[in-house]
C-alpha cells in the first residue's frame, strides 16, 4: 500500500458495502489493486483491470462505490454503484433496474413476417417522430422482437435510482430514472424521469460519478469523446443545463448560443459536450457534519447534515438570490452561512485548495419564507426535511396519498394557467383556501397577481419544503411582499381562522378512506357549501360517491373526472407503465349560486 492515508481510506468502516468487493479490499496491493491520489488530495481506487471501485475525499470519507461484473468473456458491465450525498444519505444506481414492454398485435399487417428489427424502429421512429438514429442507439435488437404469432415486444430499459436507507440495496427504495448509460463506455449524458423525485443532491453525485467513469475511460486518448444529451425524448431545462455545465463545456456549432440551441428539445442533441479542467470537487467535515463543495477556485455550496431546513448554502447570482435565502459568502478566509441573518462562520480548510473570496458578502434584505406560517414554522428533524420527496412505486402497488396529489393539482395548474376559461375564472379569486394538499401546494398558488391565501396542512415537512419554494417564485419577480397575504397553518390550529370567511377559490383534498364513512362525506360536503362563497369555483377531489353527497349540499358539480384519465397522470404511466391509483378516486368541478 503506497500511504497510511490511503490504506485508511480503503478500509474505512462504510466505504465498501459491496459484497464481491470485500476480497479485493482486503488483499488490495496482493490482487493487482491499483490507487490514484489526485491533486486535490481525493483517492481513487480500481480493480486490476483499471475499472474504478471507490472514491473519497482527502480524509477518506466515501464519495461513491462501484460494483463490475463479467458478462461474457472479456466483457465488463457496471452491476451497481452507490453514490453518497452531501448530507450523508446514500443512493443506488442498478443499470437496466426498470424495464418497461410493450406488446402489439402484427398479425394483421400485410407482410407482417418479414418485418425485422429496423423495421420496428421505423415505426417507433415515426410514432414519436424522432430520427431512426435515435431510436437506434437506444433499442439494440434484443430488445425487439415479433413472435411465430405475429405479436411483436419493445422493451425499454432504463438506469433506476434507489434510496439505500442503510447504505445497501437490501430496503432499497425504487425514486427515479434515466436513461439506460454505457457504464464501461460512456458516450452520452441521460435524461432523467420522475426528478422531482430525487433526493437533494443527488443530480450532481450522479454527474461526480458519471464525469470520474468517464475521465477513467479517457487515458491514453488524444482526444476526449464528446458528449450529447440524448434521450426518448429529451426535457432540457436550465437546471439540467447549469449541472452538465459544471461538469463539461458546451459547444455549439456556427457560433450559436449553446443554452438557447440546448432548450430547443427537437435540437438539445446539436449542443456537444467536452470535459471541463475543473469539476466540482467534494470535501466532507465530519465533525461538522458539513459537506463543501468547490470548483477551481469558487465555493459553490455547503450543506449541513444537521440543518432542519433541508437545504444547502449557495452563493447568490448576480440576477437572483440564493434559494429560500440560505445564501454562502467566502470572506476573510472563512465560510459565511446566512440563513435569514443568522451567520455561521466556518473557517476556510486547506485542503479545500485556493479558495477566492465572493465579490458581495450581503443579499437584500426580505421576509423570510417563515413568515408564511402562523403562528410560527413547524419543527422538522434534518432527516425529515433532506428526505421530503414523493416516490412512486416502479410496479402496480397503490401509489400513496401524497404522491397522488400531483396528478391533481398539476392538472389543475394547467387549466387555471393555459386555457383561457379557466385562467379568467382563477383571476377573479381574491381569496383561496387550501385544505389537504400538502404535496402539491405550490401549484395551487397562483402569482400573476396577490391575493389572499390560506393553506391548511397536516405534514409539517411538506408544507416546509413548499413555503421555500414558494419564497423562490416571488423572489424571480421580486414579490417577497406578498408573503404577507398567504397564511399556512396546521389543520388543527386553522379551523378557527375558517370561522365567518368565505372563498372565492377551494382546493379541497378528502382522505383516502372517506369513502367508508357517509358522516365524512357529509361534513367535507358542507364544509365546501359553508365556506365556498356565492358564484366561487371549487376543487375537490375525493371518491367517486363525492359528487352526490357535493350535490345534496345544493352545489353545482358542474363536471367530474377520474383521476386515472388526467393527462398528468397518463404522463405518469408512459413512464411507469403499472402505475396503480386510489380505486374510484374522482376530481369534481364545483361552482356556488
Amino acid at each position: 500500500m503506497s500511504s497510511d492515508a490511503a490504506l485508511a481510506a480503503l478500509t474505512k468502516p462504510g466505504n465498501v458495502r459491496f459484497f464481491t468487493n470485500l476480497p479485493l479490499v482486503e488483499n488490495f496491493e496482493r490482487a493487482g489493486g491499483v490507487i490514484r491520489h489526485e491533486s486535490s488530495g481525493h483517492w481513487i481506487f480500481y480493480r486490476p483491470d483499471g475499472r474504478r471501485i471507490l472514491a473519497t475525499d482527502p480524509d477518506g470519507n466515501a464519495l461513491h462505490e462501484c460494483e463490475w461484473k463479467e458478462t461474457a468473456p472479456g466483457s465488463v458491465r457496471l452491476a451497481r454503484a452507490r453514490i453518497r450525498l452531501d448530507w450523508g444519505q446514500w443512493v443506488g444506481i442498478l443499470p437496466e433496474g426498470l424495464v418497461n414492454e410493450t406488446t402489439f398485435d402484427l398479425s394483421r399487417k400485410p407482410g407482417w413476417q418479414n418485418l425485422r428489427a429496423d423495421d420496428l424502429r421505423q415505426m417507433a421512429a415515426q410514432a414519436l417522430q424522432l430520427p431512426l438514429e435515435e431510436i437506434r442507439f437506444f433499442y439494440n435488437d434484443d430488445d425487439l422482437g415479433i413472435a411465430p404469432n405475429g405479436t411483436a415486444s419493445i422493451r425499454h430499459k432504463k438506469d433506476a435510482f434507489y434510496v439505500l436507507d442503510d447504505g445497501t440495496f437490501e430496503h432499497a427504495r425504487f425514486t427515479a430514472c434515466m436513461g439506460a448509460m454505457h457504464w464501461h463506455a460512456i458516450d452520452f449524458l441521460p435524461v432523467v424521469e420522475l426528478f422531482q423525485s430525487l433526493l437533494p443532491g443527488t443530480g450532481s453525485a450522479a454527474f461526480e460519478l458519471i464525469r470520474g467513469l468517464y475521465d477513467d475511460q479517457q487515458e491514453g486518448r488524444a482526444q476526449p469523446t464528446p458528449l450529447r444529451y440524448r434521450g426518448i425524448p429529451t426535457y432540457p431545462s436550465e437546471a439540467a443545463y447549469r449541472l452538465f455545465g459544471s461538469f463539461f463545456i458546451p459547444q455549439a456549432p456556427q457560433g450559436q448560443d449553446p443554452f438557447a440551441l440546448f432548450m430547443e428539445p427537437s435540437r438539445s442533441h446539436e449542443v456537444i459536450w467536452l470535459p471541463a479542467p475543473d469539476p466540482p470537487r467534494r470535501y466532507f467535515d465530519e465533525a461538522r457534519g458539513l459537506c463543501v463543495t468547490v470548483k477551481g477556485e469558487t465555493v459553490l455550496k455547503a450543506t449541513h447534515a444537521q440543518d432542519p431546513t433541508g437545504l444547502s448554502f449557495v452563493q447568490p447570482r448576480r440576477d437572483r438570490p440564493a434559494p429560500a435565502g440560505h445564501a454562502l459568502y467566502v470572506t476573510d478566509k472563512h465560510l459565511c452561512l446566512d440563513d435569514a441573518g443568522q451567520v455561521q462562520r466556518v473557517p476556510i480548510a486547506p485542503r479545500w485548495g485556493a479558495v477566492k473570496e465572493s465579490e458581495g458578502s450581503t443579499q437584500a434584505s426580505s421576509p423570510s419564507w417563515r413568515h408564511l406560517f402562523d403562528p410560527a414554522p413547524p419543527q422538522v428533524s434534518p432527516q425529515e426535511a433532506f428526505s421530503c420527496v414523493l416516490l412512486y412505486p416502479p410496479d402496480d402497488t397503490e401509489i400513496s396519498e401524497l404522491a397522488t396529489q400531483p396528478f391533481v393539482a398539476d392538472h389543475l395548474e394547467d387549466l387555471t394557467t393555459n386555457e383561457p376559461r379557466w385562467e379568467a375564472a382563477a383571476k377573479q379569486a381574491a381569496r383561496v383556501l387550501i385544505d389537504g394538499f400538502d404535496a402539491s401546494i405550490n401549484a395551487c398558488i397562483l402569482l400573476e397577481r396577490p391575493r389572499q391565501y390560506l393553506v391548511l396542512y397536516d405534514r409539517p415537512a411538506y408544507a416546509q419544503r413548499h413555503a421555500q419554494m414558494l419564497w423562490n417564485r416571488l423572489a424571480e419577480h421580486p414579490q417577497h411582499h406578498w408573503l404577507e397575504q398567504i397564511k399556512m397553518v396546521r389543520r388543527e390550529e386553522g379551523r378557527n381562522q375558517l370561522a365567518e370567511q368565505s372563498f372565492d377559490m377551494i382546493y379541497l383534498w378528502l382522505s383516502f378512506g372517506v369513502e367508508a364513512s357517509a358522516e365524512a362525506l357529509e361534513e367535507a360536503s358542507g364544509k365546501v357549501a359553508r365556506f365556498l362563497a356565492p358564484a366561487g369555483l371549487g376543487f375537490i377531489s375525493g371518491p367517486r360517491a363525492l359528487e352526490s353527497w357535493l350535490v345534496k349540499q345544493r352545489l353545482h358539480v358542474f363536471a367530474s373526472q377520474p383521476v386515472e384519465s388526467l393527462p398528468t397522470f397518463k404522463m405518469h404511466k408512459s413512464i411507469l407503465p403499472k402505475a396503480t391509483l386510489h380505486p374510484g378516486l374522482t376530481l369534481c368541478f364545483v361552482r356556488r349560486g
